[in-house]
């Protein structure tokens, strides 16, 4: 229905529309090059402090996925009259925390009444260009990292259920919070190849995008890949969002599944995230650097989930 509209192409442009990335990047000079991102999301959480933090924390992880530093943000408010100014002071108080804990700067941004609370950022960071990772650049070899667990999601559906205990709320929310900071700067000190962050696509989907973007097969070993505490146990009951079922019709025939994976874990991998982890390719040798590190500064779960093949009759296998 969109393809209609127009495409831009620069030489400047090393990362645009063409393979799904998570941001933009504009070449600047031979030493700089922009990072350019922007996302926002209605409240998955009631505290207006925290949904900021998440939100926020959510746009940064773009720049940190393509092995940059934020350096600027701005605000992106939707509000409605209906509620106290005081829960807006809040969220944006939370972004802010989270913009400063980032080392960026917020300076300013824009806002519009409307029906439903919404909140996110446009963020700007620079890397070297001769540092970019995107997500179109993994190789065959290459042993993939996924630094935070899957099944938020499936968790958010609950908590607005009101059917989660309020410590696995509690987990949710420090891992939606939690910056891709250090698990952003600890790749590109060891050297990655390739990465993205998992969102709103799932584990599945994005790594399908690497897989076509990079025009190489990935293998993910469903039983190593990190899991939220009460996803599983949640998805076997149904309490699965919508969005995962959407994420099944995307990748479509491209993916192949074993059969002894149960649909409660299928369910998991294609759950749709918010501020999830990088999913990072690199060489095997790197890869144990950098288990190395994270386990000494990592403050989520993170695991070795698969690996890179030359390009097979599928993108994506999903082994038991």
């Amino acid at each position: 229905m969109l393809c209609h509209l127009p495409k831009f192409e620069s030489d400047r442009l090393l990362v645009g529309l063409d393979t799904s990335d998570d941001a933009a990047v504009y070449k600047l000079n031979e030493e700089t090059a922009l990072i350019q991102t922007l996302d926002f999301f209605t409240p998955i959480v009631d505290d207006p402090y925290m949904f900021g933090q998440i939100a926020a924390a959510n746009a940064l992880s773009d720049v940190y996925a393509m092995g940059g530093t934020p350096l600027i943000a701005l605000n992106i408010v939707a509000f409605p009259n209906c509620l106290p100014i005081e829960v807006l002071g809040e969220i944006l108080r939370g972004g802010a925390d989270k913009v400063k804990e980032a080392g960026a700067l917020l300076v300013g941004g824009h806002s519009i009444e409307d029906n439903e609370p919404k909140y996110g950022l446009s963020v700007t960071g620079t890397v070297h260009p001769d540092r970019v990772l995107a997500n179109a650049t993994a190789k065959p070899g290459d042993v993939l990292i996924l630094t935070k667990p899957v099944g938020v999601g499936i968790l958010n559906t609950c908590i607005k259920e009101e059917l989660l205990e309020q410590g696995l709320v509690d987990e949710a929310i420090r891992v939606m919070a939690t910056l891709n900071k250090v698990a952003g700067e600890l790749m590109m000190e060891v050297g990655a190849n390739s990465c993205t962050d998992i969102t709103g696509f799932g584990l599945i989907g994005h790594a399908l995008e690497m897989a076509e973007g990079s025009k190489v097969s990935i293998e993910l070993e469903s039983h190593v890949v990190p899991v939220m505490e009460g996803a599983l146990e949640n998805a076997e009951m149904g309490l699965v969002p919508a969005g995962a079922y959407k994420n099944r019709d995307y990748a479509g025939e491209r993916v192949w599944i074993d059969t002894s994976i149960t649909e409660a874990m299928v369910d998991v991998l294609y759950d749709p995230q918010t501020s999830g982890g990088l999913l990072i390719s690199l060489e095997p040798d790197k890869a144990e650097i950098l288990e190395g590190l994270y386990s000494s500064y990592l403050s989520t779960p993170f695991a070795r989930v698969g690996r890179v093949t030359q390009r097979r009759e599928k993108a994506l296998y999903v082994l038991p």
